[in-house]
């Protein structure tokens, strides 16, 4: 039987030796199921007889219908961004410490690639975020993010203001340590620890969630994710940036404007059989263990 993708490519955490050991017997079992196979440059290093072509991460969603992505959800996070819009479909495979998206297990990986690779699995169109930063009109910096999009202070212990705008109705001004936009993959994350709710995939919703508000009637609210969410800087803060995923920042002056829409791509993420997000609910949140 022919595999149901055909052209794999391989993402991980570099300069992790676990995940270099995962990879290359990821690479074996590849190698026996006669599919092509195309290692990002990240790793390069993981392989020292260098048997597949490397290449560049543009190359690799180019050309790949499949890329297997060996780490924690903040590697997955990393190439989610450059993988949507070719339209990838993505797999993780968890060497992390949660685990809320990369669900394969290193000691099951050969079992449940088998399966996936027979066309049995269960694939979720997972929502981006699209920000841009504009000033005096002008757009100066663009992003994605699979989780969110998170304006904050920087390094000092002081509190920044921000205006913010639903579909153009103001909301409300936000005096705290920031402000939290996020999708329903995001709402386990940072947005989960700052009091938002846990929104379900398939939901259309975005969570816009305060980060420490002086004012403890500042709450999260949940909107529309065809909403476009505006967030302006007011005049006399300092030291605030945008981030998008905690991995990609931009440093913000009073007056910038960041606009947070739902992209326009979408994340193509797969799960073995039997995937429940209630019980990796449960699980990941420690929501079965007896006091």
């Amino acid at each position: 039987m022919k595999p149901h993708f055909r052209h794999i490519g391989l993402i991980g955490k570099s300069a992790d030796g676990n995940v270099s050991m995962t990879l290359r017997a990821l690479t074996s079992y590849l190698e026996e199921m006669q599919v092509d196979i195309l290692i990002d440059e990240g790793i390069a290093d993981a392989f020292a007889a260098r048997p597949h072509p490397i290449v560049d991460r543009a190359a690799l969603a180019a050309a790949c219908d499949l890329a297997i992505v060996v780490g924690g959800d903040g590697t997955l996070l990393n190439a989610a961004r450059s993988l949507a819009e070719p339209g990838v479909s993505v797999l993780g495979v968890n060497l992390g410490r949660l685990g809320f998206l990369v669900d394969v297990s290193p000691e099951d990986m050969a079992e449940q690639l088998a399966r996936i690779f027979a066309g049995e699995f269960i694939e979720e169109q997972r929502t981006l975020l699209y920000a841009t930063v504009t000033r005096n009109g002008e757009v100066l910096s663009k992003g994605a993010a699979l989780n969110d999009v998170v304006v904050h202070k920087r390094d000092i212990a002081r509190m920044i203001e921000l205006d913010t705008y639903i579909e153009g109705a103001f909301l409300s001004t936000n005096r705290s340590d920031g402000l939290i936009v996020s999708t329903p993959t995001g709402s386990t994350a940072y947005a989960l620890s700052g009091g938002g709710p846990i929104l379900h995939p398939r939901l259309s919703a975005i969570a816009v969630v305060p980060i420490c508000p002086h004012t403890l009637s500042s709450r999260p609210i949940v909107v529309h994710d065809d909403s476009t969410i505006d967030i302006i800087v007011r005049a006399g803060t300092v030291e605030a940036q945008v981030s998008c995923d905690g991995q990609v920042s931009y440093l913000l002056d009073a007056g910038d404007r960041i606009t947070v829409r739902r992209h326009e791509h979408t994340l193509r993420l797969l799960h073995p059989p039997g995937h429940d997000y209630y019980a990796m609910l449960r699980e990941k949140l420690r929501w079965s263990e007896q006091p």
